[in-house]
């Protein structure tokens, strides 16, 4: 015979209860005032105001609750438990304040520190903190315990001159303080000129400044020339090569050997060429094909063989892995390795033999990778096309191996469906390029149109950096091979969920139950957004909710892409990632195998991961500066442009054609708005006029700093 449950037709709870769930109540936030009903009335309970005065009573006698005035309660600080203590490291992100988030590897909130606990750690170092959740709060707080790596050493400021010393003013909002300089180190800059500064001795709690030595002058501020080499500084690069990496460069001989042939695959008699943009230098990738025997199709995708000539250890090999990656600005490029490499030794131009490591792929006539080999090879390049010359043949299906390039994008419109049907995200985000006078003064600002050319090199890249990463894993399978992966986790379920809310009211519904319907959904957005351009305004933010790709020694493979394993191969010349993949694949070639220390590689993988960053970082303020230094030329004109994002200040408007981002203030319009709490509308407070995220709108052009990178605008009717 089973019991019969009751249900209870009330929610009294007992003495004991009622005391547990009050004391719960306090503790889910400490800096609550509250009074007995104020109490009942958050917990939903059924006793009446005595029984809950007698719990309070009882908590404050038993010193878990303090009385206050107008009978109010808090918690004590005895009944709180006791702060959550550990370590982690991460990069510092910091704010105008001088106080600094810290944002660490598997820890999905940033830990905040504020400024007296920084310890003198400025923007971009990797740093070692102690972190803690304070009594009762639900976030981490932290204080610097050591910096293990400065972003930079280098800074670019105005140095300001007085009798007895001097000071540098640096131009970075995120450096908080002036550097001291002796009189003695100032290269006989004159007062108010644009310096670079390297820091001799940093600050600390006794010292507020920092000590530097002045090592260039720039000359006097507001030229192009000196904002593009101050970003490139601020950020942590330098614009030479040591003497000695130069002189090792130039030691370096490209001669094809005899020997050196010997030991690999010759592809100079395949049919080969390069495709890149018109500007470029530096071909670190071409493509042969050749049909086989049987049918099929032998696809080569040659890389430049980077380390035949980078030996680990050497100079060169070291300022390679300082700086990580070359560094792409609107008007120079400060490339990873000097000249002679990149540009010549490493580069595949025509009609020249060049050593290569190759991967190469059998297609059957089904256009599937039935065979593939990895190896050191010898090409000779037929042909340099520019993009714009290869999407001619393929458009009109004339001129030089259109045959085969026509066959090449059959295959590369192949590859890229398998990889959609496979989960990948496509994020055709737009690509703001300038057209410059002889001065590097913007004339033109315009969005790339990427073509079949364009993608047709990026599908045959993506197949050899996921095979490359296949070959490895399987590999080492049994017994792991430690190798660089490029990885990408999936988005935070936390800020998809408020995307997927804030896109409903644009009209957009996003599922997002899962990684596939999030895949899915953001697919979804790129494919409407063509249809409906004030949609295109959601895929930034997202880009945003994903995480950031990096390089690990740990595979979790990458979401974006939809591949279990993912590497990067394909550009030596530009990226030191590379370069290491190129040294751990030849070293596991065939039957051999060898073991890198894993824990070291995981420490070359952060410090790319980091360059990487911060490269990023100083080709967006390149583009700002020059979207703002071209707007400076167009004060007093209207253009059309989207609302892309409202704050209690005011508007912020896209130009539809340029893409640059400006704001209208809310006081140079002729009545006061009243702000969404969703920050998808503004309401004018006297005419009812609504205001909404993606609207169309005409804005006169009324201002733009170039020192603050910010354009001013109004709205125009």
């Amino acid at each position: 015979m089973t019991k019969k449950k009751f249900k209870r037709k009330d929610n009294k709870l007992s003495a004991k209860d009622l005391q547990r769930e009050i004391l719960r109540l306090f503790k889910l936030d400490p800096k609550k005032r509250l009074n007995p009903k104020q109490v009942a009335k958050h917990l939903k309970v059924d006793n009446n105001r005595e029984s809950v005065q007698h719990a309070i009573d009882q908590l404050v006698a038993s010193r878990h609750l303090i009385g206050l005035e107008d009978f109010k309660y808090k918690i004590s600080p005895s009944a709180l438990p006791a702060p959550e203590k550990r370590t982690a490291e991460g990069v510092v992100d910091i704010t105008r304040t001088g106080s600094g988030f810290i944002v660490c590897e598997g820890i999905e909130e940033d830990i905040f520190v504020p400024a007296k606990a920084m310890q003198s750690a400025l923007d971009g170092d990797r740093v070692k903190i102690a972190l803690w959740r304070a009594r009762g709060r639900r976030k981490f707080e932290g204080e610097v315990i050591e910096i293990i790596e400065r972003a930079t050493e280098h800074f670019v400021g105005i140095i300001r001159i007085s009798p007895k010393f001097a000071f540098v003013l640096p131009d970075r909002f995120n450096m908080p303080v002036d550097i001291f300089v002796a009189l003695e180190n100032t290269l006989d800059a004159r007062d108010g000129e644009k310096v670079v500064v390297k820091i001799l001795e940093w600050h600390n709690e006794k010292q507020r400044s920092p000590i530097g030595i002045v090592t260039d002058v720039l000359g006097a501020s507001g030229s192009s020339d000196i904002e593009m080499k101050a970003i490139l500084i601020n950020n942590g690069f330098q614009l030479s090569f040591p003497e000695k990496v130069l002189k090792e460069s130039e030691t370096l001989d490209g001669a094809i050997t005899a020997e050196e042939a010997a030991k690999r695959r010759d592809f100079r008699k395949v049919t080969t060429f390069t495709i890149d943009p018109v500007d470029a230098k530096d071909f670190d990738d071409a493509l042969s094909f050749r049909k086989m025997d049987n049918g099929n199709l032998e696809i080569g995708v040659h890389i430049a063989d980077v380390t035949h000539f980078l030996k680990p250890g050497s100079a060169l090999d070291q300022e390679g892995f300082k700086r990580s990656t070359s560094v792409y600005l609107v008007d120079r490029v400060l490339p990873m390795l000097p000249e002679k490499l990149s540009n010549e030794l490493c580069s595949l131009r025509p009609n020249e033999d060049k050593y290569t490591f190759s991967a190469v792929f059998e297609f059957d006539q089904n256009d599937r990778v039935v065979g593939r080999w990895f190896g050191k090879t010898l090409i000779h390049s037929d042909r340099r096309f520019s993009y714009e010359e290869a999407q001619e043949v393929l458009e009109n299906g004339e001129g030089d191996f259109a045959s085969e390039l026509t066959i090449l994008n059959r295959i590369a419109k192949k590859l890229r469906g398998q990889r959609f049907e496979a989960g990948s995200i496509d994020f055709d985000a737009d690509e703001v390029r300038f057209r410059l006078d002889e001065h590097g003064v913007p004339i033109e600002v315009f969005i790339k149109e990427r073509k079949d050319a364009h993608m047709l090199i990026e599908d045959f890249m993506l197949l050899a950096n996921r095979e490359t990463a296949t070959y490895m894993f399987e590999k080492g399978k049994e017994q792991e091979i430690p190798f660089v992966y490029r990885i990408h986790d999936e988005p935070d379920p936390a800020k998809v969920a408020e995307l997927a809310a804030f896109a409903k009211e644009m009209g957009f519904d996003m599922k997002v139950n899962s990684p596939k319907d999030i895949a899915n959904a953001f697919n979804r957005l790129a494919e409407q957004s063509k249809l409906d351009p004030g949609l295109r305004l959601l895929e930034p933010l997202a880009i945003r909710t994903m995480a950031k790709a990096a390089y690990s020694s740990e595979n979790i493979g990458h979401y974006g892409l939809g591949f279990l394993y993912y590497t990067h191969f394909t550009s030596p010349i530009r990226r030191y990632s590379d370069v290491l993949v190129h040294r751990i694949l030849f070293e596991n070639l065939g039957e051999r195998v060898n073991r890198v220390n894993k824990p070291f590689l995981e420490e070359q993988c952060k410090h790319i991961s980091m360059q990487e960053r911060k490269a990023m970082v100083a080709e967006r303020e390149s583009i700002k500066y020059k979207q703002v230094e071209y707007m400076e030329k167009r004060i007093g004109e209207i253009f059309e442009g989207r609302v892309s994002g409202i704050i209690d200040r005011g508007l912020f408007i896209e130009l539809v054609e340029t893409k640059c981002e400006g704001m209208v203030g809310f006081d140079t319009m002729d009545e006061p708005f009243d702000i969404d709490d969703s920050r998808l509308r503004a309401k004018g407070l006297r005419s009812k006029k609504v205001i909404k995220m993606g609207d169309l709108v005409k804005v006169l052009i009324t201002g733009a700093d170039i020192s603050r990178r910010q354009i001013e605008m109004e709205l125009v009717g």
